[in-house]
This record gives C-alpha cells, sequence and structure tokens, in this order.
C-alpha cells in the first residue's frame, strides 16, 4: 500500500473535509445545540447548580449504537463528565459517578478534564464506553465504563498514564482490525510525552480487548526521533519551538489501505520536522498491528503556508471511485487528498527439470561452445492477481526478474546460457502480464566440467514491478524472492543411491538434579553400510529445558528453535563409513518439566529401504528434579534470658508484656537461582509446656511478607491476653540442667505456606513464660525452636540438605543475689590444712624425711 497526493499542488478541501466528517445526527445536535443547552443538562443532574458547569461543554464527540457520547471537559469545576444523548433521553452522570471519593480524596481540585476525547468499543457481553482525563493527576488516564439498566455509571477498568504532562488520553481511537464488529483495539495518545532530549515526542499505547472484555496493552508506538536545539549545539536546525514530533495528536482507524481483509491506522506528529509535520501508517495483522510503520508521509507544498501536517486524519471513504478507501490529511493552512494505490499480489514458483543433478545421465547431456556436461532447465511461474473490485484486466503491467545461481559462492559451478552464445551466472529478463494471469518463462543453465559436491547448487530468483511510480503496487505480505536448491548425487550406472544408515545416541547421565548451569552431552554415532548417503543429515530435537550449545567436532548445524541439523559426512556418507560426534547442551532454567526429552535422526537425500529404517532414530528420556535455589536464614542463632534469684512475677497478668522476655526469631528465605521456585512450607516447631504443663515458650505474635500464610490455630496468645487476665499458678517442679527439645517434650507447631518470591520472611515472637524458671529448681536450661522448611510440589523440585533444617537456641539461666557465707570459708581453710597435715604425718611414718647414711670405699677413704 502506498498514498499518493490526488491533489496538485495541495489544493485545500476544506469545504469537502467538513461536510464529510459530519454524520447526520451530529449535525443535528450541533446545530441545535449550543453550550448553554448541555450546561443546563449537567445543572439538572447537579446537586451544586453554581460549580457545575464551565466553558469548553463539548470538546469531544462519538456517535455510537446508543446514540452520541458528547464530552463536557468544563463540567464540575474542570473535572470533567461525559453525557449521553439518546434519540429518547439525555444521560447526565453525577460529579462522583466517574472517581471514588473515599480512595481519590480531592479529585475535585484536580481539573481532570475528563471526556477530553470518547469512545465506544463494542464487544459480545455489550458496549463498552471509553473516556481520557488527561490532566488527572498531572498523568493523565482512561475510564472505560458501562451503563447499567438504570443508567449508572460502572466503571470497568482504569488505564493510567506513566509520565506527568503526557496528556495520556487526550486522544482514543477504537480499531476493529479483523471487521468482526467487534473492538480488537484501543489505541491511547499521549503526544505531550517526553522524549531524553527533552522534546515532545509523543507515543501512543495500543490495547488489545481480552475475552473478559479488558483492555492489556500490547506495545508502544513511537515516531522517529527529532534532533532538538540545546544550550550546547554549535548547530541549531530547528527554528520553532517547542520541538519534537507530538506523536498521537491524531489518531485515525483507516479502511482496509492494502486490501489485506484488516483494517488499518493512520497516527499524525505535526511538529515533525520543525512543525512542518508527517503521518504515520500501520497496517493490521490478525487482531492487532504491525509494530513497524508501512509509510511515513511528510508534509509537502508550501511549507509557509501549511503547518502541523497530520493534526486531523480522515481515511473512511473512497473519494476517486476506484474501490480503495483515500486519505484526508489536515494542517494548518490546507488539507491534502491521498489516493491509495491498488495492490496486487505476484506469486512466483520455481521448477527444475531434472529435480537432481546425475552427472552420468546422458540424456541431459548438453553443448555449448564445445563443451559438454549436464544442463538443468528451469521454469519460473508468475500468477498475477489485483486486489480491489473496480480494476480494468485489459491493462498489463511490467514485471521484472532476476535468476543466479550459486549466489552465495565467489565462483559459480553453473552458468545461464544465453542466445547471443554468451554464458553467465546471472542473467535479468522482463514480461508483460495482466491480471489474473498465469506466465511461465524457461531459462536454462549448464553445469561446470569439474564439479564438487560441496553443497547443494542454490538458484535464486527475485522479481518486481519496472515502474513503482505508476499502477498497483506489490502485496508487502508476499516474498519478492525465492531460493531453491538442486542437490548433487553420483549413483553409478543404476541411477539409484540406497543406503542403510544406523544410529546410537547415549546420553552422560541417567537421571539427574539440576542445580545451575549443568551440562548433558549426548554421544551419537552415525553408520551407512550401503551406497553412499547424500546430504546426510542429523536431526536433534529437544525439550524446551535444555538449550543447545554446539557439537564436536564441529559440524555445519542449523538451530531453528528446539531442533538442530546437522550436515554429516557431507556431501555424502560413504559406504562403510562411520561418524562420531557429541553434541552439547546445557539446562534451561526458565523451563521446568519432568523430564528432558532428546530425539535423534539420522536422513539423508538416498533412498533406503523400509525395512532398515527402524536404527535411523533414537529417543532419551532422562527424569529430572530441580533444587531449588534458596538461601534458607535464621537470626539470632541463640537468645540468653536470665532469671535472678528472688524475682517475683505479677499475681495477674493482663498483657503479654507482663509475661517474660521477649523472644523474636526471624526466618528468611531468599531466592538465589534462575530456576523457579516452588511453593515452600516452613514448619516451627517450638518447646510449649513443661512436663508438669507449665508454659515455656509462649508464642504472642507472627508477622510474614505479603502472600505468606501462617496456620497458627490457637497458638498465638492463646490465653488471649488483653482483653482477657490471668492468674498465672504454676506448679514447682526440677527441670535440671539439660536441653528441653522436641525429642523428650511435646512441642507445639505451627506452618507457613511461601508461595513463589524472590525474598520471603517469616518473623516469630515469643514471650519466655517467668512464672515457670522463677518457681522451677534449676541452673542453666537450653530450649530449641526448630524450622523445617519443605517443598510442596516434591515430583520436580529437591531441597538441599544445607536449607532445610534452622535452630534457636535460647538459654535460661538462675543467677544468686548474694556472695559466700563467711564460715563457708573458715571451714574450708581449716578441713585444707586438717588434710596437709595427715598427708605429712603419713610420708613421716614412712620415713620420707630420714636421710640414709653415705657408705665410703677404700679407695675414698685413703684419699
Amino acid at each position: 500500500m502506498a498514498l499518493t497526493c490526488g491533489v496538485p499542488q495541495g489544493s485545500i478541501l476544506g469545504p469537502l473535509l467538513f461536510n464529510l466528517y459530519m454524520l447526520p445526527l451530529v449535525t443535528y445536535i450541533l446545530d441545535s445545540w449550543d453550550s448553554g443547552t448541555i450546561r443546563d443538562m449537567i445543572r439538572e443532574d447537579s446537586e451544586d447548580n453554581e460549580a457545575c458547569c464551565c466553558p469548553q461543554t463539548t470538546t469531544s464527540l462519538k456517535h455510537t449504537a446508543d446514540g452520541v457520547l458528547l464530552g463536557a471537559v468544563g463540567a464540575y469545576d474542570w473535572n470533567g463528565t461525559v453525557v449521553l444523548q439518546t434519540p429518547t433521553a439525555s444521560i447526565v452522570p453525577g460529579k462522583n459517578s466517574f472517581y471514588n471519593s473515599e480512595t481519590e480524596a480531592g479529585y475535585e481540585q484536580l481539573a481532570g478534564y475528563l471526556g477530553y476525547d470518547v469512545q465506544s468499543a463494542s464487544t459480545p457481553s455489550g458496549l463498552l464506553y471509553i473516556t481520557g482525563a488527561p490532566r488527572y493527576n498531572h498523568t493523565g488516564r482512561v475510564v472505560v465504563y458501562r451503563l447499567d439498566q438504570d443508567n449508572n455509571i460502572s466503571i470497568s477498568q482504569i488505564l493510567k498514564g506513566e509520565q506527568i504532562g503526557s496528556y495520556f488520553g487526550s486522544v482514543l481511537q477504537t480499531v476493529d482490525v479483523d471487521k468482526d464488529s467487534f473492538t480488537d483495539l484501543l489505541l491511547v495518545g499521549a503526544p505531550m510525552f517526553m522524549g531524553k532530549e527533552k522534546d515532545e515526542q509523543g507515543q501512543v499505547y495500543v490495547y488489545k480487548i481480552n475475552e473478559n472484555g479488558r483492555f492489556e496493552h500490547q506495545f508502544t508506538l513511537t515516531p522517529i526521533n527529532q534532533s532538538c536545539c540545546a544550550a550546547h549545539s554549535d548547530v541549531c536546525a530547528n527554528k520553532n519551538e517547542p520541538c519534537g514530533a507530538r506523536f498521537g495528536t491524531a489518531i485515525a482507524a483507516v479502511s482496509d489501505l492494502n486490501l489485506d481483509g484488516f483494517n488499518d491506522v493512520a497516527i499524525g506528529a505535526p511538529l515533525e520536522n520543525d512543525h512542518k509535520g508527517a503521518v504515520y501508517i500501520y497496517h493490521g495483522e490478525g487482531g492487532t498491528l504491525k509494530e513497524k510503520h508501512v509509510q511515513r508521509i511528510p508534509a509537502g507544498g508550501d511549507d509557509d503556508k501549511i503547518k502541523f501536517f497530520g493534526q486531523s486524519i480522515h481515511g473512511v471513504m473512497d473519494l476517486n471511485g476506484d474501490g480503495i478507501t483515500d486519505v484526508t490529511i489536515g494542517g494548518l493552512g490546507g488539507v491534502s487528498l491521498f489516493w491509495s494505490r491498488d495492490v496486487a499480489e505476484l506469486q512466483a514458483n520455481m521448477t527444475f527439470d531434472p529435480p537432481k543433478i546425475r552427472l552420468q545421465k546422458a540424456q541431459y547431456q548438453c553443448e555449448h561452445n564445445g563443451r559438454k556436461s549436464v544442463c538443468v532447465t528451469t521454469e519460473v511461474c508468475f500468477v498475477y492477481t489485483i486486489k480491489s473490485e473496480n480494476k480494468d484486466q485489459t491493462v498489463s503491467h511490467e514485471i521484472f526478474y532476476n535468476l543466479t545461481v550459486d549466489a552465495l559462492r565467489a565462483k559459480a559451478r553453473a552458468a545461464f546460457l544465453d542466445k547471443d552464445g554468451k554464458s553467465d551466472r546471472r542473467i535479468r529478463r522482463t514480461f508483460s502480464i495482466r491480471d489474473g494471469e498465469r506466465k511461465c518463462l524457461q531459462e536454462s543453465f549448464m553445469m561446470s566440467a569439474r564439479l564438487d559436491f560441496k553443497d547443494p547448487l542454490m538458484v535464486s530468483l527475485d522479481f518486481g514491478l519496472v515502474n513503482e511510480d505508476k499502477g498497483p503496487v506489490l502485496d508487502e505480505n508476499l516474498p519478492r524472492a525465492i531460493n531453491k536448491t538442486i542437490p548433487l548425487v553420483d549413483c553409478g550406472s543404476d541411477e539409484r543411491c540406497i543406503a542403510d544408515l544406523s544410529l546410537k545416541a547415549e546420553p552422560s547421565v541417567r537421571t539427574m538434579v539440576i542445580k545451575a548451569k549443568e551440562k548433558i552431552d549426548v554421544k551419537i554415532r552415525i553408520k551407512n553400510t550401503k551406497d553412499n548417503a547424500y546430504n546426510t543429515k542429523l536431526t536433534v530435537s529437544f525439550s524446551p529445558n535444555i538449550n543447545y550449545v554446539k557439537v564436536e567436532p564441529e559440524k555445519d548445524c542449523y538451530l531453528n528453535n528446539s531442533k538442530v541439523e546437522c550436515a554429516v559426512g557431507y556431501p555424502f556418507l560413504g559406504s562403510n563409513v562411520e561418524e562420531n560426534l557429541e553434541v552439547k547442551f546445557d539446562v534451561n532454567s526458565a523451563h521446568i518439566q519432568k523430564e528432558i526429552q532428546i530425539n535423534v535422526t539420522a536422513t539423508s537425500d538416498s533412498e533406503e529401504l523400509e525395512a532398515t529404517l527402524y536404527d535411523n532414530s533414537a529417543q532419551i528420556s532422562i527424569p529430572v528434579k530441580y533444587e531449588a535455589g534458596l538461601i534458607f536464614t535464621v537470626w539470632p542463632a541463640d537468645e540468653h534470658v536470665v532469671v535472678k534469684e528472688g524475682e517475683q512475677f505479677a499475681a495477674v497478668f493482663n498483657d503479654t508484656r507482663m509475661i517474660g522476655e521477649e523472644v523474636n526469631i526471624t526466618y528468611t528465605v531468599e531466592k538465589t537461582g534462575l530456576i523457579e521456585t516452588p511453593d515452600l512450607y516452613l514448619e516451627v516447631t517450638y518447646p510449649r509446656l513443661s512436663p508438669m504443663k507449665n508454659y515455656l515458650l509462649y508464642l504472642t505474635n507472627i508477622k510474614t511478607s505479603p502472600q505468606v500464610f501462617c496456620d497458627t490455630g490457637r497458638l498465638i496468645n492463646s490465653e488471649n491476653l488483653n482483653p482477657n487476665i490471668f492468674k498465672p499458678n504454676p506448679k514447682k517442679e526440677t527441670l535440671g540442667n539439660f536441653l528441653v527439645s522436641c525429642e523428650n517434650l511435646p512441642c507445639a507447631s505451627f506452618v507457613c505456606t511461601i508461595p513463589e518470591a524472590k525474598t520471603s520472611q517469616v518473623n516469630v515472637t515469643f514471650r519466655v513464660w517467668k512464672p515457670t524458671f522463677i518457681t522451677a529448681d534449676f541452673s542453666n536450661l537450653h530450649m530449641l525452636v526448630n524450622a523445617t522448611l519443605g517443598i510442596k510440589n516434591t515430583d520436580l523440585f529437591v531441597l538441599s540438605s544445607s536449607s532445610r533444617t534452622r535452630s534457636v537456641k535460647v538459654q535460661i539461666s538462675k543467677e544468686t543475689l548474694g556472695g559466700i557465707p563467711f564460715w563457708y570459708i573458715i571451714l574450708s581453710i581449716l578441713i585444707g590444712l586438717l588434710i596437709l597435715a595427715l598427708v605429712i604425718f603419713i610420708l613421716w611414718k614412712m620415713g620420707f624425711f630420714k636421710r640414709k647414711p653415705r657408705e665410703f670405699s677404700k679407695e675414698d677413704m685413703m684419699d
């Protein structure tokens, strides 16, 4: 599709367009009403007769199946409203109909300009009304609503702007793309959206309506970036301010311009190119739009007289009677009319005779300039169809086509034969064709004398219109080029290559626990036991939970989503030849599945008997589980509470703070890897009662992250202190010096459900029940609070042993108030002295203190 200006030198069609825009009902309303009429309607329905209305009551208007929507931005102190005029009544919403006074306090001072633009959307469940409030909360918003049986406003959805001052919602347009009478898209303009250079580039948000009747954001359309003057610029190109494009100032749903069965959209950018303006054309596709514009129409004509080209657009009518919708574009100083050119489908096909090149095939031998070789006839067929209904089938159109052999090679292995005796790898031809005609042409090429089998011979065909500036344009959805290949085979005198491929595949693992970027290798052996297997290919398809990495040794491989094809032994795998290779994968953490599936298949262009095909493929299935990448921490690791000798407790408890010291424990579960985190549960077990049924730890509170739920039953503040009161009467017991755990005491527990999240926390608060420990006989006691993290879905996920349990030790100590009594010291000294005397007496009795006389020898005596 292309639009061309149908008015010489941009002639102005102002009066004509004025009539085109007016529908009969709208004309009647605008002629018979004035702003005072609408003001009176709103005043009759409003409780505040003084402040309900202002000027500018009819800034937008939309004809619907029920009547006419009138936007009144000046109503209610410029907060605005929308009036629905039906043939029998006027429906005027109240002041608070479009906002919630409880959650949107202060709305009345915002001057949101509701009703700046209005639209309606047809859905299977009824009519939706849509209006914009571009100044609401300074960022703007769009309100989607219905009318109930009593004609009251029922808001279905609110779409919010994202930038202050962007005027989001100032321009609205609904589009029925697929022509099924139901709305498919809502386009919301934000023409003052600031670009990176703080210029008003503007953008258009595209929302698609879902099966529930709600609009979902699909993508955002933006114009070509405009260069603007800046303080540091040496050269300033733009003369007018503000700089930018204001893309989205006008949005028009235009009838099918390219005759593909889908309606299209035109968007104006009147400030583009230094306020000259431009219009962007987007084609419909399916139930949506193509994100890339197919045509940009810049302003033409006299720049001094016409500015802001694209500030208004209309494209519904066929103005020149050729059966195709035309587009009128308005600007300051004039209006331009663009005629739509017809669209033609040109489909091409290419066949070869012979379909395979066999060098021994005698009947395909030809001679050129004294050289004999194999020749191939290429037949190229074209079918030409004009889409519009008003077409002249007697008019012929000039078509060109180019044929090229071995386009990707530096030196071609074949050349086309020309009538003048010349040969070249590329030829160009032209011919005439009419609407509805099919035309076929033939060309021949000769193979080189010495032919290599490295890859098939590729023939490329590209084609188009000789004169693209006149007549129809070609359908952009159809290809303009075709590439086809011819296999090269050498099968001997019987002309049949009967191969027998066999394949074996062995994975590096049989089962797997995936922790992070795990690797998987598959060793493959391919063997051919008969004739040459030409163009042997190994096809490996795999489940989406793994990614292809590479093949060793390196092969010529082509990856297409979850399938990889590799050429093996190219150009052929010879008789009794074996190839061994290894395909490497790594884990794709974005997809979680119970098994890794890998299918391996070997094929070739040669024939193979059906009886030998059973071993041409292999299926591999590897059961897997995923280790949840989690960090499970607890703080603090231990707590210490001291009970002083003689400490007393209150006779009556009326608040949990009177029970004893507070013990706060925080459990944190944090996601670390890319693998999806499963739903978890956290079970906290703690010693609640002693052997004599006295409280040990008293649960007072649990705080969690959003979406985390803890089922505690009646454990939290089980005595319901505050408002209730409790009189503690602990039974005296001997706790001893030991570790209190759930192995020797019945413990209480509760379970928290933790959904998938980046980080989740559970904060548990206990109170040490002081009366039990003040009364009991003990000196030092340890209590364990255990937490166990588990996975609900054990079919897919596992936890590492280091991430399963965490314990907090609560130490309770009892200390005395005074020192050691003095008589203890005197008695200890006396006992010590008595023991020392007893030891000395025993040693004396044993002769320990007697000295043995020395005996001298005769030599010593003589000396």
